[in-house]
């Protein structure tokens, strides 16, 4: 990403109300709880605000969440002083090897970033991966194609793990606006 990317990110989370909405972490996530864990460390990618941050602060983890938007990071630390923030831009960031329980990534494509996260996974860690899919070139042709994932890329990258919730479809973003995505729910190998 870049400069100009952080900038435009900047202005939406400084402006947009839909952007300003912290309390609630994406469904995926909740209707998945129970295979969360309840201690260790996550890594949140692209946390935005950290509506999903606090959601497994609250659920007793640890959390590093990432971001290329200072606007982003200076407002989910300010309300969650346990969050990890980090301020960077993730096609540049490192992660440590097996060290993640949870690694989370919504509404963020960067393929090359997926062999990082098998190995950034402990054994037996949970992989949570929700993004558009090509489908979304219907209703926005506008969109680079560059960022939607053609169908069956996500489960095909994660056919390693065990996939333990796997769906592509159409749904409801913010209770007003459909979007297309692949969602995936995976458990990291036992045996690395």
């Amino acid at each position: 990403m870049s400069l100009k990317d952080a900038e435009r990110w900047n202005t939406r989370y400084d402006s947009e109300k839909r952007y300003n909405s912290y309390s609630s972490p994406r469904p995926l996530l909740v209707s998945n709880a129970h295979l969360l864990p309840t201690c260790g460390l996550a890594f949140d990618a692209a946390m935005g605000l950290g509506g999903n941050a606090q959601y497994l602060i609250e659920r007793g983890l640890r959390v590093v969440g990432v971001d290329i938007s200072w606007v982003a990071v200076r407002k989910a630390k300010s309300r969650l002083p346990a969050l990890m923030a980090v301020l960077a831009d993730l096609t540049e960031f490192h992660l440590p090897e097996a060290t993640f329980d949870l690694i989370i990534n919504f509404f963020y494509l960067q393929r090359d970033i997926w062999s990082i996260y098998k190995q950034a996974l402990r054994p037996g860690g949970l992989l949570v991966i929700e993004t558009m899919t090509q489908e979304m070139a219907k209703i926005n042709p506008d969109t680079d194609p560059a960022y939607l994932l053609a169908p069956g890329e996500l489960r095909a990258a994660f056919e390693d793990f065990k996939i333990l919730y796997y769906q592509e479809g159409w749904q409801h973003s913010d209770g007003k606006h459909l979007r297309a995505v692949a969602s995936l729910v995976a458990r990291s190998p036992n045996n690395r």
